[in-house]
């Protein structure tokens, strides 16, 4: 009997212990939306995805590959920690600019021999997002991430140009399964039934390349930009947010994810509209310019932006026209290519040159890169311009990735083919509506978007109150409206509509959607309401759903398509709850917006 017992107790050791690399899996959970890690007995990882029960991500691999060891496959489970974050902050631009962060946050501990891999999650409401973690530095030589979206759903995805290395290109609208086997460009935007997925990544920086997709078989294979990536150990966060299609428009998620601010005092970043003459003039001399910023302060913009051309007239006259805008209440932003700006003694000696000069901001220009030497540049430039008290608006560049968190005066980017290839030249044909009505739902969710919308006198199929309907549609912290100043008189109900349009925005909510096809968004501002509306294809009414307002009546400025497809002017008294019908022309728009009477005081 005495040898019996160890026997029983081994016994009950073995069955009590699992083996090396038993499978496991975890739930992770917030309201309705759930995560299932699994890891498996040979010991790699997966992650799937779902809302109300509904499948948005079947199992897709995680794990990381560095030279030191392949963390993708032969992991084992060491610990689980668990907490919930919940936080408030603020952003100068965006769909808002209030944020409540309310995610519950999950860490998976695994090691690899003496190798540690941490993948931390954090499950919200409005989708999920996960990063790795090594703990010390390392090179980075690829990823095994993948994102198996179900094959038959929509999918509409923005082909990658590794030529151009940028995100100016025409979405496809197609099925996964259907889909071209390429690179695509972030955020990539599926829908699957009646739940939609918008595909990401947020918290980019200097310590990583930004990624992209490439589809593989049924699954996108996340894609780095260098073969090897030099890497403190933390990833971005791998970025899904999950939900009806309103969910989507106006989560935070992105920005919940990022780093929160680096720059300080905030109080010098002003948001706001700006004329720009390089569209339909070009940079010209300081006469045209001084024109540019008489039609500003005439409409009461608060900026205008000097494009390439003026290094050539002397700093004399650039700050003339500074002084000049000074006087009448409209800064001068300054284009400069990235290059001007490449090592730290020219960030050094140029930036505080410029600002003593007067300038606002700068538009950066055609850094067409996303490899992690890229993002270290960008890393410098807004440390330094931060540091200096310039706004920044990227052209020729990657998109934000919550960076208006992280950095609030970055104003806009551009990442997207926009009105610049609107331009009049032979035999230029404007671009799809389809395009214009893509947009709201994928590039514009990544941040800010310097589009440079309004352009009247543009090659383009949409009617004038389609286009200037973008003015609400679009988001950009910098709103650069690019018709010559001398076209706008010609449209005086524009001018109208376009004196009172801001380019922040305290609210923002999806009346109406389908990518492609319908986009319909209602935009807060202070007491006022903005209700921005694009079709695509024949004419048609829109009902508008009035359920934003508040309580009591409302004057509606209408600014619609009549006769045609021209611009018409009209006002309506609306109620809180109620529906406005407007006939739309075909590939037209409308634009509304909402005051309530000031009520008298109370003696």
């Amino acid at each position: 009997m005495r040898s019996a017992i160890p026997v029983v107790a081994l016994l009950l050791v073995s069955v009590l212990t699992p083996p090396a690399h038993a499978a496991q899996s975890w739930q992770l959970t917030h309201t309705d939306v759930k995560a299932t890690v699994t890891l498996a007995d040979n010991g790699t990882l997966s992650i799937s995805a779902a809302k109300a029960e509904k499948t948005v991500l079947n199992p897709s691999a995680l794990g990381i590959r560095t030279t030191n060891a392949d963390l993708s496959t032969g992991l084992q489970f060491v610990s689980r920690s668990d907490r919930t974050v919940r936080e408030q902050y603020a952003t100068a631009s965006g769909r808002r600019r209030q944020h409540q962060v309310d995610t519950n946050e999950t860490t998976l501990r695994f090691t690899k021999g003496a190798e540690r891999l941490d993948v931390v999650f954090r499950v919200s409401a409005d989708g999920l997002g996960y990063r790795y973690v090594l703990g010390k530095n390392v090179t980075v030589t690829g990823e095994a991430t993948d994102f198996a979206v179900p094959t038959s759903a929509k999918a509409v995805l923005l082909p990658w140009d590794n030529g151009r290395q940028d995100y100016e290109s025409i979405h496809t609208h197609t099925t996964v399964a259907q889909a071209p086997q390429v690179a695509y460009g972030y955020p990539s935007l599926f829908q699957v039934d009646g739940t939609w997925l918008l595909l990401t990544e947020s918290d980019l920086t200097g310590d990583y390349g930004a990624s992209r997709i490439t589809l593989r078989g049924n699954k996108f294979q996340l894609t780095l930009p260098d073969a090897q990536t030099q890497s403190s150990g933390t990833t971005p966060w791998r970025t899904l947010i999950i939900g009806d299609l309103a969910t989507v428009v106006e989560s935070d998620l992105t920005t919940d994810l990022a780093t929160p601010n680096k720059a300080g005092d905030v109080s010098w970043i002003k948001p706001g509209i700006s004329a720009w003459s390089w569209w339909g003039d070009g940079t010209g001399d300081l006469a045209l310019q001084k024109k540019y910023v008489d039609y500003a302060a005439k409409q009461g913009w608060e900026y205008i932006l000097v494009d390439s051309g003026w290094k050539n007239w002397g700093s004399g006259q650039v700050q003339e026209l500074i002084r000049y805008g000074t006087q009448r209440k409209v800064g001068v932003q300054l284009w400069v290519h990235y290059s001007d700006l490449d090592t730290e003694s020219e960030r050094n000696s140029k930036l505080p040159q410029w600002k003593q000069w007067g300038a606002v901001g700068l538009k950066i220009d055609f850094m067409n890169s996303d490899s992690q030497a890229r993002m270290r540049w960008y890393d410098a430039i807004l440390a330094a311009t931060a540091k200096h008290k310039l706004m920044v608006n990227f052209h020729g560049s990657t998109i934000p990735r919550g960076t208006e968190r992280t950095w609030p005066h970055v104003m806009s980017y551009e990442g997207v083919l926009g009105a610049e290839t609107t331009k009049p030249r032979p035999g230029r044909k404007p671009h799809p509506v389809s395009h214009y009505l893509t947009l709201p739902f994928t590039r514009n969710l990544a941040g800010s978007m310097d589009f440079t919308p309004v352009t009247f006198s543009g090659v383009r199929a949409n009617s004038d109150a389609a286009e200037l309907a973008l003015s609400v549609i679009y988001e950009s912290g910098l709103q650069h409206f690019a018709d010559k100043v001398s076209n706008y008189p010609k449209y005086p109900v524009a001018e109208r509509l376009l004196k009172t349009v801001p380019a922040v925005w305290d609210e923002t909510k999806l009346l109406a959607g389908d990518p492609g096809v319908l986009a319909v968004f209602a935009r807060k501002s202070g007491a006022e309401w903005y209700v921005g509306a694009n079709v695509a294809g024949n004419a048609r009414t829109v009902d508008v759903p009035l359920t934003f307002l508040s309580a009591g009546q409302w004057t509606a400025e209408i600014y619609a398509d009549g006769t045609d497809r021209k611009l018409t002017f009209s006002t309506r008294t609306v109620t809180a709850g109620g529906t406005l019908s407007l006939p739309v022309a075909k590939d037209g728009g409308f634009t509304v917006r909402f005051m309530q009477p000031a009520r008298p005081q109370v003696a």
